[in-house]
């Protein structure tokens, strides 16, 4: 007998009709989109935008001057001192007192500083004991040699006696001489723990501290201490420079010349050529020149930079240096609430500039502060104008 196969229809998972396909939005069409939004960024910046502020400048006219051909020498340097000195203790030791600090003003002969001295003094102490023995024996060999001459004259006592006792006292005097020779050094070795100022000035650095072990500069080394303080003589203050070589003959000793510092570009003071160095630099094909400083101002310290324009002679008169001037229209200056100012367009926007200045000539200002030349400045700038607003130049 046959048996029909199972029927496995009724296992089938009805899967329901498949979705219809989902349709995108085209690639042209979203591109367009882009397109359109930065349009409308573009326009919108356009409008939103502030629009730039048209102004009217003028240039700023420097005037004077000149160059190394057309009106002299120039030369950078710096200023130096030419008293100056490194003071230390002439005897090694601890420091146990310093009396003096940056600025200070001291005399010759003023103690600054001293070393300990515990033992200097029991040195001189034991001196001038060994000193006083030596005198009390001096003494008594004397009376022993006029004892010895008053019995040699009774015949008590013979000849040899009384040379043994004239040269005893030789001796004693040759010894006493000695103890105070030792005497002495030792009351120098306990003054030379006092260091003084050798000469006039202002103290310009304090190298060493209380505490700290000092030396003589022959003597120091490792971690000793040689100087204790630098100083100075403000008032020999000069200028060295070095002059090219092809110039220096030139430059004359008592030639005038003006000194600017880089500190003060804005002042000027009066020197003289005090020395030409005889004596070039090989590697730098330079001369130095030492220029003393005439005007004396407590601004002017060592070590600052400085230019030095030496004096031009023509036909046997001096010819100085024009110095540079700066003019501006009087319609470019403001006025602030710390002084004046003026508008300058610097890439395309306004940025303030406060000036210095000095009298009017004409429809101009001399700018003496703030500027250099060649500047464009605004002229009449409007009350709303604002630092690094953007500006359209008219005409331009």
């Amino acid at each position: 007998m046959t048996t029909a196969p199972p029927d496995l229809s009724r296992l089938r998972i009805d899967r329901g009709d498949d979705p219809p396909p989902r349709r995108g939005i085209p690639r042209a069409a979203w591109v367009a989109g882009v397109v359109v939004l930065f349009v409308l960024a573009g326009v919108g910046w356009r409008v939103l935008a502030p629009r730039p502020v048209e102004v009217r400048v003028a240039v700023a006219e420097a005037t004077g001057g000149g160059s190394l051909s057309s009106t002299g020498i120039t030369a950078n340097g710096y200023v130096v001192a030419r008293t100056k000195a490194s003071v230390s203790a002439k005897v090694p030791g601890r420091m146990a007192y310093l009396g003096v600090s940056e600025g200070s003003h001291v005399r010759r002969g003023e103690v600054i500083a001293r070393i300990e001295s515990a033992d200097f003094h029991a040195a001189l102490a034991a001196a001038k004991a060994t000193a006083a023995q030596a005198e009390a024996q001096l003494a008594q060999d004397r009376r022993d040699l006029a004892r010895a001459k008053t019995l040699r004259e009774q015949n008590v006592v013979s000849q040899t006696d009384l040379e043994n006792a004239t040269t005893k006292v030789d001796a004693s005097a040759a010894a006493a001489q000695a103890a105070h020779a030792q005497a002495a050094l030792a009351a120098a070795n306990l003054e030379n723990t006092n260091v003084r100022a050798p000469f006039d000035g202002t103290v310009l650095r304090k190298d060493a501290e209380v505490g700290e072990i000092v030396a003589p500069s022959s003597a120091g080394g490792g971690l000793t201490r040689t100087a204790i303080v630098t100083m100075a003589d403000l008032g020999t203050l000069e200028v060295e420079v070095d002059v090219n070589e092809a110039y220096i003959a030139q430059v004359k000793n008592g030639q005038e010349a003006r000194i600017t510092l880089d500190a003060y570009p804005d002042t000027s003071f009066h020197g003289a050529v005090r020395q030409v160095v005889p004596t070039a630099d090989r590697q730098k094909a330079t001369v130095q020149v030492k220029v003393s400083i005439l005007d004396h101002d407590p601004r002017i310290l060592p070590e600052m930079g400085a230019k030095v324009e030496f004096v031009r002679t023509a036909g046997g008169e001096a010819v100085a240096t024009p110095p540079v001037r700066v003019l501006v229209a009087s319609a470019a200056v403001r006025t602030t609430g710390s002084g004046s100012a003026v508008w300058v367009v610097v890439n395309g926007r306004a940025v303030s500039r406060t000036v210095e200045t000095g009298p009017a000539r004409g429809e101009q200002v001399e700018v003496r502060k703030g500027l250099s030349g060649g500047e464009s400045v605004i002229l009449s700038a409007p009350a709303s104008l604002k630092e690094g607003d953007r500006v359209r130049i008219k005409g331009a």
